[in-house]
């Protein structure tokens, strides 16, 4: 886990995805790079524009989507006064930035590697499949409600195969649910690796597929955060008997310091 820093970043630009209605909700945030230099896939970062002043005091978890020597970029979804007011950032305007928190996604080079992604939790893949060592030997899944235009999925599609399904009916649904199932019995008979981010329902659908085939999973949380650190314990999770440390099995552990990433027989969902 790399040691976190705060940094004060400046805005690059802000470059909206996709027309859902009358405006974009979904934006990639490109800021100037921050004062550390290792990070791992999976981890995030908790942003607060200086713009909010006391009117809104928390920053905000955001998964980091991809890192160069140059920026580093951040991908949101407008969902609340925050996000909202986020996306009226501008070239120039500065945000104080926690990170990189948490741990992240298990690199394993040389084994079959298949990412699964619902809507926003296609994010931190972007980085994934950038920073592999052999992209050849990985590919993934996304399901997702909004059109694709509002997904970074070219930043993906580059690197490795990538197959989508929109949902539109509850048929979609139960099409996406059984592509799941057939894609990870295919990994679990390769001995692979499977990688999951996404919403809750998703993440659960993902762990019994993963308990009934046998295939090594790992699962990325998107609980929400209110500080980021373990402090405030607004993101617990409760952990299984399988648990690495003995005291801690069946209790209840911070999502933002112990995950977001998780073995998926590790955490109960």
């Amino acid at each position: 886990m790399s040691q976190a820093r705060s940094s004060l970043l400046t805005v690059l630009d802000l470059v909206p995805f996709g027309q859902t209605g009358q405006e974009s909700r979904f934006f990639a945030l490109r800021l100037t790079h921050p004062e550390w230099e290792q990070w791992r896939p999976g981890q995030f970062v908790m942003v607060r524009p200086t713009s909010f002043g006391l009117e809104i005091p928390w920053a905000r978890p955001l998964g980091i989507c991809h890192m160069t020597a140059r920026h580093m970029i951040c991908f949101f979804q407008v969902q609340g006064r925050g996000t909202r007011r986020m996306a009226e950032l501008k070239a120039g305007d500065t945000v104080r930035v926690w990170g990189p928190l948490g741990n992240g996604f298990a690199v394993e080079p040389d084994t079959p590697t298949l990412l699964l992604a619902g809507g926003m939790g296609i994010v931190p893949f972007v980085g994934y499949v950038n920073e592999h060592p052999k992209p050849w030997n990985v590919t993934m899944l996304f399901g997702h409600r909004e059109s694709l235009s509002c997904y970074p999925v070219d930043s993906i599609n580059e690197h490795v195969p990538l197959d989508s399904l929109r949902e539109h009916t509850p048929g979609d649904l139960d099409n996406f649910i059984f592509s799941l199932q057939e894609r990870m019995r295919e990994y679990a008979e390769q001995n692979g690796l499977v990688l999951a981010c996404g919403p809750l329902p998703f993440l659960r659908t993902v762990q019994k597929f993963a308990g009934e085939l046998g295939v090594r999973t790992q699962l990325s949380l998107e609980n929400r955060m209110g500080c980021g650190v373990g402090a405030c314990l607004g993101c617990v999770v409760r952990t299984t008997e399988a648990w690495p440390v003995p005291a801690k099995r069946g209790g209840l552990i911070q999502v933002c310091n112990q995950g977001p990433v998780f073995w998926s027989h590790h955490i109960e969902l």
